[in-house]
């Protein structure tokens, strides 16, 4: 026979399950948490000529599938953006309050900020086209992002939305461009929290050199490290250091990419 549990201890239980499945805080990854905040988010069909189909966008990626986030991928509102801080981040999104457009169950979809979403100052700061004016906070998705958790007829739905940790296959890439005046590093890949805060690199005939943000996750620093192996000291967005020695060795050329150590999860 089956002792039945305190009244105390059923309670709990109930508060514990639900505030798994509706809200609260999520613990993922670099130990990083966000709560669900909402929002709302619109979408870029396939045919349109646009950054989330085409590449490019102002994460400086590029082409999409070469850097590895597909085709689950947003552009943010500048609430979110950061001037570039937010770019590699990965946001978890589903519908809600929405009984039209939202699919049932409120299904989740995750995706990577690649894109910024500008501001249309000449529409209001509603459902008629200002969508991420200031300071809404906005994620213009993919057309196969948004259709894992709305219908195709939707223009805009609200969304509960939060940060999670980025689920990565191999190292962080480093993409070498610039000229015998200053070096730039476009890094792709990055797990744990998908951001990058700060940048150093170190060439075998220099110490650590701190690197800008150019735009993007482009750094740049004004130094000529040709002709030497570059290693480079990445953190991330919640403080996380990792350091990748000797990535790119003492031939390596303009426009090459290479790959070095990732954040453990």
């Amino acid at each position: 026979m089956v002792s039945s549990l305190p009244l105390s201890s059923l309670l709990l239980l109930l508060l514990l399950l639900s505030a798994a499945s509706f809200g609260g805080g999520v613990r993922l990854g670099d130990g990083g948490y966000e709560d669900w905040r909402l929002g709302t988010a619109t979408y870029v069909k396939e045919f349109q000529s646009h950054p989330l189909n085409d590449g490019g966008g102002a994460c400086g990626y590029g082409d999409l599938d070469i850097f590895r986030y597909g085709r689950y991928t947003a552009g943010l509102s500048a609430a979110l953006f950061g001037r570039g801080g937010a770019c590699g981040g990965c946001y978890e999104l589903r519908c809600v309050n929405h009984i039209q457009w939202c699919l049932r169950g409120s299904p989740t979809v995750v995706v990577t900020a690649t894109d910024f979403c500008p501001a249309n100052m000449g529409l209001a700061d509603d459902d008629a086209g200002g969508w991420c004016n200031f300071p809404r906070e906005h994620l213009e998705l993919s057309e196969a992002a948004f259709l894992r958790v709305a219908k195709a007829k939707a223009g805009i739905v609200p969304v509960q939305f939060r940060r999670v940790s980025c689920d990565r296959a191999g190292g962080m890439r480093f993409t070498i461009t610039g000229s015998a005046h200053f070096l730039q590093v476009l890094i792709t890949n990055v797990a744990a929290d998908g951001e990058v805060a700060a940048v150093k690199v170190k060439g075998s005939r220099t110490g650590w050199i701190p690197m800008g943000r150019n735009w993007g996750q482009n750094w740049q620093c004004d130094a000529d490290l040709r002709a030497q192996p570059l290693s480079f000291e990445v953190t991330g967005g919640r403080g996380r250091t990792v350091t990748a020695y000797s990535v790119a060795p003492a031939d390596w050329m303009f426009a090459q990419t290479f790959e070095g150590k990732q954040f453990a999860e």
